[in-house]
């Protein structure tokens, strides 16, 4: 047993020594080549030399920490360590041998990663002698050189707030707080509102009415009744809410062309139609359903606009008219401003996708188009549509979101290598203030808006949405803008959507 502790003690003084040294003097060896689309394969070799080290380091770990049988905490000799836990150690060792080799040679190739690095460790194994060989693949970012960014070509529509739309707006204000006035001894015009009783037969298939008649007898050809939903064949509305519109309700019925339907008739008249509702209609139990409706005209009523009296202006705390149209040019002028804005932000948006080109990594997009499927599918679940029917529109959605998803991404790498050129970059102060400019218009406390985004994951979005947006500011500063009256500016095809930043940010594998 002395023996032993003697040779424990010189083994530790050897080892101690070695601490002392340098380590990691040996230098991998990495090889990097292009396997796809801003795909990269690496292939690593680490030498021998630094197999030792790193084993040697964790059998000086294991023995400070390792209590066996005979000797003290720190005493046992390593050829038995060796011995008790080689099997262990040797797949500590080769997880971080990978761990850090294949940090290094991203750090050392300067790869600007987008995913972490594919190493397939179980298959891997660590060799008895020589060097460890292993390869492992990672998506970089797209390598390209952006467009010119000063002097971009973009074309301002001249604008202004006329009085006519003044007028209108008053007008559209006015309706808003006006009431429903009933219509004394005339027909009914468009946009009023009519109270009519309303029956709604559902036509049901001969099988329906075979289980609605067993159904009620409680029993089908001796068995029991099939619980199977069949709709009520007809329903009744005594005092039903119809508004006269080109697409309207009657009940829950949609109905096309509804104004030709009712306008003209009189208070006692009885107007009926036909409608196929669409499978796709957000109510399952009329999916797919034929519908006779018969509506009887019990009153009629129109909109009758608010007084320009003095309560109607108190409601916008004005004292006068002119006061009231000066409020509203301009609240009318805001919103062309921000129009105007817009417009020129998506001509932007379009010089530098078009004048940018570069291939987008495969897997990235993959990945990102399942992202946002899901959000389309979890929209379409949300407004009420089956699992069956969202289905059945699926490859249409997968198409859909693919081309979404590129470019989404090719968005998000060109303004993510514009904010690197300009030097643009948001401060804490900034994305505060543009907090407590969203929770001023929810009516919420600034403070708990940041951190309920902070929880669900919205506030890394939000930062690099306002990042982009002072992106688009720079831009627009340095811009070539030509003035142009609206029926001058060519026809446009569709506009670029500009997306939160966040949404086009490429997923990290997991």
């Amino acid at each position: 047993m002395a023996d032993e502790n003697e040779e424990a003690t010189t083994s530790e003084q050897e080892e101690g020594t070695q601490e002392s040294e340098q380590p990691r003097t040996a230098k991998n060896t990495v090889a990097v080549e292009d396997v796809g689309p801003c795909k990269k394969k690496v292939v690593v070799e680490v030498p021998e030399e630094t197999i030792k080290e790193v084993v040697d380091e964790q059998y000086r770990e294991l023995r400070r920490d390792a209590v066996l049988p005979g000797f003290r905490k720190g005493r046992a000799p390593r050829r038995l360590l060796e011995k008790r836990f080689g099997k262990e150690t040797g797949e500590q060792v080769k997880l971080k041998l990978l761990a850090e080799a294949s940090e290094a040679a991203i750090k050392d190739q300067k790869l600007d990663v987008l995913t972490d690095p594919e190493v397939d460790y179980q298959h891997i194994e660590l060799p008895e002698s020589g060097a460890l060989k292993f390869e492992f693949a990672v998506e970089v970012r797209p390598e390209f050189e952006l467009p010119a960014l000063e002097g971009i070509p973009v074309t301002r529509p001249k604008v202004e707030v006329t009085e006519g739309q003044i007028d209108l707006e008053i007008e559209q204000l006015r309706r808003w707080a006006g009431v429903w006035t009933p219509r004394e001894g005339g027909a009914v015009e468009r946009d009023d509102q009519i109270i009519a009783g309303v029956r709604q037969n559902i036509e049901l298939t001969d099988e329906e009415k075979a289980k609605q008649t067993a159904q009620v007898e409680g029993k089908t050809e001796g068995e029991e009744a099939n619980p199977t939903y069949i709709p009520e064949a007809e329903t009744k509305l005594d005092n039903a809410e119809v508004y006269v519109r080109p697409n309207g309700f009657v009940g829950s019925v949609p109905v096309e062309k509804l104004d030709e339907l009712l306008v003209g008739a009189a208070v006692g008249d009885k107007r009926t139609t036909v409608v196929e509702i669409p499978k796709t209609y957000f109510r399952e139990e009329l999916q797919g359903r034929k519908v006779n409706i018969e509506i009887e005209v019990k009153e009629i009523k129109y909109l009758k606009p608010a007084e320009l009296n003095e309560h109607f202006l108190q409601r916008y705390e004005v004292q006068t008219v002119d006061e009231l149209r000066e409020r509203v040019r301009d609240n009318l002028q805001a919103r062309v401003e921000a129009q105007v804005r817009n417009d020129m932000s998506d001509q932007i948006y379009h010089y530098l996708l078009d004048s940018t080109k570069f291939d987008l990594p495969l897997d990235v997009v993959s990945r990102q188009a399942g992202s946002v499927l899901q959000r389309q599918y979890i929209n379409l679940l949300s407004r009420g549509l089956s699992r069956q029917q969202i289905d059945e529109q699926m490859e249409q959605l997968r198409a859909g979101s693919e081309e979404q998803a590129k470019q989404q991404l090719k968005t998000f790498f060109i303004m993510d290598k514009v904010a690197e050129k300009l030097d643009i970059d948001v401060s804490e102060e900034e994305i505060n203030g543009h907090i407590a400019r969203v929770a001023t218009q929810r009516g919420q406390r600034p403070e708990k808006l940041k951190e309920q985004m902070e929880r669900d994951g919205s506030l890394s979005q939000f930062r690099l949405d306002v990042r982009q947006g002072k992106c688009i500011s720079k831009l627009l500063e340095s811009a070539n803008i030509a003035e142009q009256a609206p029926e001058e500016r060519p026809e446009k095809g569709k506009k670029t959507k500009k997306r939160p930043a966040a949404e086009a940010e490429p997923d990290k594998a997991e």
